[in-house]
């Protein structure tokens, strides 16, 4: 790989043992996946916490020791100092305020509010959710990113504009020291030209039809990079947040184009660019009753558990739920989880919202998810949720049923305790 001045002097040790590990990880990285340089990052997004069963007899060693290991690939623990650019760590596995519901141990909630602690003294911001975008780290089009979570990379992508591959906790802990990642895919502009055409032949307007669009598309573009067009109403962030986590989940999409709507297509030509198009997918009534009936896993309408904000709510999202539960009460054999953002929580909790879910007798959390904590209710046998991401994931990881529906449809069944959602 061709280096600078100043990478080879960090891969040196001229700049300290942690960095010199960071570059002698990613000069490998790098190697295998071809890059013919590392390219400059300043917005880094990965998973640094500690707080997991497996992990506590690193931690036992120290924090240090547990970032040399997860985060550098190291055998040798090395001294971790401040990070040098904005670095974010993305969703936990424990809900900081509400461990208790979700049957953690106490000995781990104290690992990791020490472990963010450590991170905290070194730079890394605490954000722990998985749409770090809604909370302020928001990378502008064309920059260089180093993150992690497919459904916030391909956000990153595809509505900001802005550049990253799919990485993971070692290359984001690199970065995080280095300011350097891999000069490959998706940061360079030959790659992020569309290959598929996907014409929508039906109205494609509120949440649930986003996400159907989405497992659909990618399903059958896999990791390509669709273009769509045809009767897509303007889409909002959260329509894009949701079609961009089913897609990524289904397929492998990490960049997507909607002509007028994302930042790198004006037209259906500037997607495209010097390429055409492999072909064209058509989608219409038969295509979105496919993708709806591949997200249904369960046969039993009694459901236990509603899990709301896969990816994290944003706060028109908590006030719908809140204004769907004003007045009424869950049945009192259902749970009714919802997730989202710290920052936003607080902003929910001043705005009445918390207590009026909570009155209703569900639960507002934080920091994590059923997918990422493998934690649900005890005893939950059937789930419904507005995700198609967590309708594809959860019923493997928990060992349970699931049904995919509206937001309307799981409010509805956390109040009957009886699944009555369709097409």
């Amino acid at each position: 790989m061709q280096l600078t001045d100043y990478e080879k002097a960090m891969l040196n040790g001229d700049h300290g043992a942690a960095k010199a590990r960071a570059m002698d990880l990613l000069v490998r990285y790098g190697q295998a996946l071809g890059a013919e340089r590392l390219v400059e990052t300043r917005n880094v997004a990965g998973a640094f916490n500690a707080s997991t069963p497996s992990v506590k007899a690193i931690v036992e060693q120290g924090f240090d020791a547990v970032y040399s290991e997860l985060n550098l690939d190291s055998d040798e623990v090395v001294e971790i100092p401040r990070v040098v650019v904005n670095t974010t760590q993305l969703i936990t596995g424990i809900d900081n305020d509400n461990w208790r519901v979700q049957g953690v141990e106490e000995p781990l909630i104290r690992m990791q509010r020490a472990s963010e602690q450590f991170l905290g003294e070194r730079g890394i911001n605490p954000c722990a959710t998985c749409t770090p975008y809604q909370v302020g780290v928001v990378p502008v089009m064309g920059e260089h990113c180093a993150w992690m979570e497919s459904s916030a990379v391909i956000y990153c992508n595809s509505v900001l504009g802005a550049r990253t591959n799919v990485e993971g906790k070692e290359s984001t802990g690199a970065a995080a020291l280095t300011g350097r990642i891999p000069y490959w895919g998706y940061h360079l502009t030959e790659n992020r030209f569309g290959t598929h055409r996907v014409h929508v032949d039906i109205d494609v307007d509120d949440m649930k039809d986003w996400g159907l669009l989405g497992y659909y598309i990618g399903e059958v573009v896999q990791e390509d990079r669709p273009v769509l067009t045809g009767k897509l109403h303007h889409p909002s962030m959260v329509k894009l947040k949701h079609f961009g986590a089913a897609a990524a989940s289904s397929g492998g999409v990490e960049l997507y184009h909607i002509p007028g709507v994302t930042p790198e297509a004006r037209t259906v030509e500037e997607a495209f660019g010097p390429h055409q198009p492999v072909g064209t997918i058509r989608y219409g009534k038969a295509e979105r009753r496919d993708a709806w009936e591949k997200l249904q896993s369960a046969t039993d309408r009694k459901v236990d558990f509603i899990m709301l904000g896969c990816p994290h709510n944003a706060i028109e999202q908590v006030e719908l739920v809140a204004h769907l539960l004003r007045g009424r009460r869950i049945h009192p054999d259902v749970a009714l989880w919802m997730h989202t953002p710290r920052a936003i929580k607080q902003i929910a909790d001043r705005a009445g919202y918390v207590e009026i879910i909570e009155a209703a007798g569900g639960v507002v959390m934080s920091d994590t998810c059923p997918a990422i904590s493998r934690r649900v209710p005890e005893g939950v046998r059937v789930i419904a949720t507005d995700s198609a991401k967590q309708a594809h994931y959860l019923p493997a990881i928990a060992k349970v049923q699931g049904w995919f529906g509206s937001v309307q449809e799981c409010v509805e069944a956390a109040i009957s305790g009886e699944w009555q959602g369709g097409l």
